[in-house]
């Protein structure tokens, strides 16, 4: 059996994250979050990306979803902040913030995965310099409200189309911060708005800085809120946080971020940030109970992963060292006339000796003969698959002896040990830098 059945956190290490906005659909939790750029010195951030997952361990990257240059309106490339998806009617509508008073935008798309597009062709929201941070929560009326706002709490009635408004924009009273009187909230930013077990919930960024993240409840989508208490303070580990809360196949789930993995590397601060998750638990009156800031292992694996069927290679519950990219691949290798296109491929690049992937409670209840893995060659190396641990059980070695072949993809089977069961699998990189680029891989019962 796997030896480990939890994650860890934080749960994207191939790219820096924050802002998660995660949305349940069907069986799927489609994670989205801005993206904080490697060289990031403050917030440098150019698109939001997307990850899934059905067992809230292995995450699937799906690259960028939305950009700015969505947005034709956009006067800059910089400002990609926290946005969240949301669906109704068959459709899902991602409200994304541009800071400096720019205001908040609005894409639609007819999948999760997107094309996402503006319908507007300008801001949906354009109040002023606290137009960030926008949360959506659709009532069991069907009526659908939009709060945002740094350092105070606003919110409008969306229309049904939810690509327009009624009434005013209004500010909230009871959570507003009043000019010499002490503030209970301590409602900085980020707000969250869900509604749960009869309750409505305002969870949000709390106290800066750092910040935790603190919450209110009310009866009302419209408040008054009353200050419930924190989720978890905020630490030394911590400048800003986002929440985000599901709930799915039977637990409860708070989502934000720390500086966890870019503290690994840098003793100074940067805006570079990682998502984590937690299981939350509610008490019979509603309220949450307290969690410590983001525990390294995270939350257990609900079922488990088919190796039967093809993998993406950055379907991953835990890295080390490696970056996803993406990259299109062309009939022919003319700028002028590339003719049909072959495949978009998204991979996993930047391997080095000793790196790994961990894909975390994978079934193997038909067992196993061989393992089929789609590789592009740049010097060449090994790939050990083992079982359960770095250095568990090997189950066998792929050995890619050629190079000089990164833009050429070659579908590689090497025999492995039978194993049956549900075990933990590590992909463990061997040779010089820049081995090979991985794209996917699938065993063969």
């Amino acid at each position: 059996m796997t030896v480990n059945s939890h994650a860890q956190n934080p749960i994207i290490q191939t790219k820096y994250t924050a802002d998660p906005a995660p949305l349940v659909y069907h069986d799927t939790v489609f994670l989205y979050t801005s993206h904080d750029e490697d060289d990031a010195f403050g917030f440098k951030m150019h698109d939001w990306l997307l990850y899934t997952s059905t067992d809230m361990v292995n995450w699937t990257d799906h690259g960028v979803v939305a950009s700015l240059k969505d947005f034709k309106w956009v006067p800059y490339d910089n400002g990609a902040w926290a946005p969240q998806c949301v669906q109704r009617d068959g459709k899902f509508y991602m409200y994304c913030p541009m800071p400096g008073g720019v205001g908040i935008g609005v894409l639609v798309a007819d999948s999760p995965y997107g094309p996402f597009k503006d319908p507007l062709g300008k801001a949906l929201i354009k109040h002023g310099a606290e137009d960030i941070d926008p949360t959506v929560l659709i009532d069991n009326d069907g009526q659908a409200y939009l709060y945002w706002g740094n350092p105070n709490l606003y919110y409008v009635k969306l229309n049904k189309d939810m690509i327009s408004y009624s009434g005013s924009i209004i500010k909230d009273s009871s959570i507003a911060k009043i000019k010499g009187q002490a503030d209970p909230f301590h409602y900085q930013e980020g707000p969250w708005a869900y509604k749960r077990g009869g309750h409505y919930y305002m969870a949000y960024a709390s106290t800066c800085c750092p910040e935790g993240i603190g919450y209110a409840m009310s009866n009302s989508p419209v408040g008054p809120w009353k200050y419930k208490g924190m989720i978890m303070d905020g630490t030394s580990r911590s400048n800003g946080n986002h929440p985000g809360i599901i709930d799915y196949k039977g637990n409860c789930y708070v989502f934000g971020f720390s500086y966890n993995l870019m503290k690994q590397r840098m003793s100074k601060h940067y805006e570079r940030r990682s998502v984590s998750v937690q299981k939350i638990t509610y008490n019979e009156d509603g309220t949450i109970q307290k969690l410590p800031f983001w525990t390294e292992k995270g939350v257990t694996q609900i079922g488990t992963l088919n190796p039967y069927n093809r993998v993406e290679a950055e379907t991953i519950a835990f890295s080390k060292g490696l970056k996803t990219e993406k990259a299109s691949e062309w009939e022919r290798n003319i700028s002028w006339d590339k003719g049909k296109l072959i495949a978009d491929r998204l991979f996993v690049t930047s391997i080095n000796n000793g790196d790994y992937i961990k894909v975390q409670g994978v079934d193997f209840s038909k067992g196993a003969s061989s393992i089929d893995m789609n590789i592009a060659s740049l010097n060449g190396g090994k790939i050990e698959i083992r079982a359960d641990g770095i250095g568990g059980r090997l189950l066998g070695i792929v050995v890619i002896n050629f190079s000089a072949q990164g833009d050429v993809w070659k579908t590689l089977t090497t025999p492995i040990e039978n194993i049956r069961g549900v075990h933990d699998l590590f992909f463990v990189f061997k040779g010089n830098n820049d081995l090979f680029n991985f794209d996917w891989w699938k065993v063969n019962k």
